[in-house]
């Protein structure tokens, strides 16, 4: 409540619709022309209307006066979006209908058949690209992910700027490829999938048995949304088995065997698919990543049938683009967003993330192996740097339009952060400026473990011990970090000089866990002394409680 009295506010007082009347008579991006024949477009149910589109196909001029060529029909419209709605600018929802009223699929711009789109309004985004770029990024890592395209839109006559007229989440051999569930799947195979289901700020499933971490507020378990079915579709049956798949995923992940990589945690989950979800999360510090507009699928037992995280959706308020719970910052983990909002009453983050980020070892070392094969490739500096600079060469003309019609640039529209630029080009500056130290930090920061960690240049040692915590007990381990592969010899002395264990370690280049075997030793001091067959020592005192 209280952030949403603040958006109220900020709207009234600081985001006065700056609007003029622009003429649109050619350009080099699809026209898109929409008449509602009088009618008010409203949040919901959808109206019937008219949309025609001009596209002339790639690198041809478009003209206002040129025919409907690519598309010239009826559609359902309606508006879409929560909080943005309150923008001048507004985003829709479309679906295709033929003249009796019926949706129709068909393929637009290249694009695979289907009757439902979304022409989004990038108001707050004054790049016009943060969707673009998280969707690319992820269908890059080889993900379904939303295509866009940008187009400019003409609504009963009125010059609307530019838009991104984009696949919505759905499921269909296009989209989410997942087998179609009837009403009569209720057993065998058939019941266990496939399933879309979400967190956000709509829930109508069912509820999670635990609680987010360093909630503040009593409502602290989330509720998940049924996507497809939908929730008049779905039937009693379908909803007990994907709650129940849930709640093992849930509770798998929680226990004390969640690595165990036959009944642990990856039994129920596609663990590659979370690390790619987390990566585009963190690159982009989405202040709503995790917790809404959060997507996950499930495909049918037969085919596999764990839990895939995704497709991600709606980056409008990441890539430095938020003024509240850090939202802008280039350091700093998107997953802890409960220690810095931790009253967010949109809804927390789930306690998935700290899991497999704290305590996850496997997790932890194949997403280090992950973002560093990603950073060679799909996102590196360059490839980052080329689809921004794509952006802005394709825009170039009709942006001109968009922030006439849309007086916003060097003014504030909520979330802005500041500073706030005063030019497009300055907009281009701090999101590339932003990027490149965020993923700086990322690489900085991210656990280093695993066949992929880098050792420190510093080190004069081939091997670094990390006795801790110390005092031990019987179940304690110790730490090793290695240069490369190789043994080591391991003596522990009591203080009488009396050695109480002697092995050879086997070490494998990275971070190794040894456990100490103290459970047959007094309580008292010990001294821990490694060795390399280079002569390389380590010694220190521990204490055994």
């Amino acid at each position: 409540m209280i952030r949403l009295l603040a958006f109220i506010f900020v709207m009234a007082f600081f985001c006065p619709v700056a609007a003029q009347t622009v003429t649109l008579s050619s350009s080099n991006l699809p026209i898109i022309v929409i008449n509602t024949g009088g009618q008010e477009i409203p949040n919901d149910p959808k109206i019937t209307a008219d949309m025609g589109i001009i596209y002339n196909g790639t690198a041809q001029r478009n003209n206002i006066t040129d025919p409907l060529n690519h598309y010239n029909g009826k559609i359902g419209i309606e508006i879409r979006g929560q909080s943005s709605q309150s923008f001048p600018m507004k985003s829709y929802s479309i679906e295709l209908r033929d003249n009796a009223g019926a949706s129709v699929d068909k393929s637009l711009f290249g694009l695979p058949k289907e009757a439902d789109w979304v022409l989004y309004a990038p108001y707050t985004d004054k790049t016009l690209m943060r969707n673009f770029l998280a969707y690319t990024m992820s269908r890059e890592m080889g993900h379904w992910a939303a295509n866009c395209r940008f187009v400019e839109v003409m609504v009963n006559g009125d010059y609307k700027g530019i838009y991104v007229f984009m696949e919505r989440i759905k499921r269909g051999s296009g989209r989410v490829n997942i087998p179609k569930l009837n009403t009569t799947d209720i057993a065998g195979d058939a019941v266990t999938g496939g399933y879309i289901f979400s967190l956000d700020k709509e829930p109508n499933g069912w509820f999670s048995s635990y609680a987010t971490p360093n909630a503040t507020t009593s409502n602290n378990k989330r509720q998940f949304s049924y996507v497809y079915p939908k929730p008049e579709n779905i039937v009693q049956a379908q909803k007990d088995y994907l709650k129940s798949y849930t709640d093992s995923f849930e509770n798998a992940l929680a226990g004390p065997n969640f690595q165990d990589a036959a009944n642990g945690v990856r039994r129920y989950a596609d663990i590659n698919s979370f690390i790619d979800y987390f990566i585009v999360n963190e690159i982009s510090r989405n202040v709503d990543g995790y917790r809404l507009s959060t997507y996950m699928y499930k495909d049918r037992a037969s085919k596999g049938g764990k839990i895939i995280a995704g497709p991600v959706w709606d980056y409008d308020l990441a890539f430095r683009n938020a003024d509240y719970c850090a939202g802008s910052n280039t350091s700093g983990w998107a997953y802890e967003f409960n220690l810095v909002c931790p009253a967010d009453g949109a809804g927390l983050i789930p306690f998935w993330w700290n899991r497999f980020l704290q305590k996850d070892t496997a997790f932890q070392a194949t997403l280090r192996c992950r973002w560093k094969q990603l950073r060679q490739n799909s996102l590196s500096d360059s490839r980052i740097n080329t689809l921004i600079d794509s952006v802005v060469a394709l825009t170039n003309e009709a942006r001109i339009r968009h922030f006439q019609r849309w007086q916003i640039l060097g003014k504030y529209v909520w979330p802005n952060p500041q500073p706030i630029a005063s030019t497009y080009d300055a907009e281009i500056e701090y999101l590339k400026g932003w990027l490149n130290n965020r993923t700086k930090w990322i690489t900085d920061n991210l656990p280093n473990t695993g066949v992929c960690f880098d050792y420190p240049v510093t080190a004069k040692s081939s091997f670094i011990a990390i006795l801790s915590p110390n005092p031990i007990t019987a179940s304690s381990n110790f730490t090793i970090q290695s240069k490369n592969n190789q043994s080591l010899q391991l003596k522990i002395y009591s203080m009488q000089g009396q050695v109480v264990q002697q092995q050879t370690i086997t070490l494998a280049a990275g971070m190794n866990s040894i456990p100490f075997g103290s459970g047959n030793w007094s309580k008292g001091v010990y001294l821990v002394v490694l060795q390399s067959a280079q002569g390389e020592k380590f010694s220190k005192k521990i204490l055994v409680e």
